[in-house]
């Protein structure tokens, strides 16, 4: 087993790794048990009951975090004309065309986002090599291949986010800055969870929901009752 660090070490220590926890706890003690001297993020994994090898059964969707992330987005948009005007109206970092395709093949990706009109799919197609493993592809499920660009820039930089169960079935996202207050980072797991919840493939089944676990960047993850979880969406 590969050695951890001491501090890891001695937080694991720190708490009962057999409990299960509300995310009011998780919360506080992922702060607590945060040590790194830069700002560290909250982040959650979500385990599902999927079959990850049937194409029906992939999770896989976009939700507006209430409280943002507390990163600021570079978003890229491919338009032109009045399309490419309302990017920069909606203060999109890059806009353009066929000079941002090249670039990118070039090996530039200093962006976050990409949104693209239908029209420009002609171009953007030609990236999927390079923005499909970075998850940047424009896809119209999510929202970002649209004509309603500005709405799909002021989104992101609002705190959009893109959620996909990778090969292991488990969802991983951020909920915000350790510095957020508990109750935004609570608001924030719960739009996420709701929505993954609501991604469930109909073709699942028995148990969706298996594991949750909280987690600042550098601390243990703190795994939560999943079936308070439930009873609480319920109630919302």
């Amino acid at each position: 087993m590969k050695n951890r660090g001491k501090k890891f070490s001695e937080s694991l220590n720190k708490f009962d790794k057999t409990k299960l926890y509300t995310i009011e706890e998780a919360i506080k003690l992922a702060k607590e048990l945060s040590w790194a001297k830069f700002t560290e993020t909250i982040d959650v994994a979500i385990r599902l009951g999927i079959n990850t090898r049937r194409s029906e059964e992939q999770v896989r969707g976009a939700v507006e975090l209430p409280h943002g992330t507390g990163k600021q987005s570079r978003v890229l948009v491919f338009a032109e004309a009045e399309k490419a005007k309302e990017a920069e109206e909606a203060e999109a970092d890059y806009v353009g065309g066929n000079e941002l395709a090249e670039k990118i093949q070039g090996g530039w990706t200093d962006f976050d986002a990409v949104i693209a009109t239908p029209d420009m799919m002609k171009v953007v197609g030609k990236l999927g090599r390079i923005l499909g493993p970075r998850g940047l592809m424009p896809n119209p499920k999510l929202g970002s291949v649209t004509f309603d660009i500005k709405n799909a820039v002021l989104s992101v930089k609002k705190g959009k986010v893109e959620y996909r169960a990778d090969r292991f079935g488990i969802v991983h996202s951020v909920l915000g800055k350790i510095e957020f207050t508990d109750e935004q980072l609570i608001d924030n797991f719960y739009s996420l969870l709701e929505a993954v919840l609501k991604a469930k493939p109909p073709t699942s089944k028995g148990r969706y929901l298996l594991t949750v676990a909280i987690s600042s960047t550098m601390g243990p993850g703190i795994k939560l009752d999943t079936m308070k979880l439930l009873s609480e969406v319920e109630k919302r």
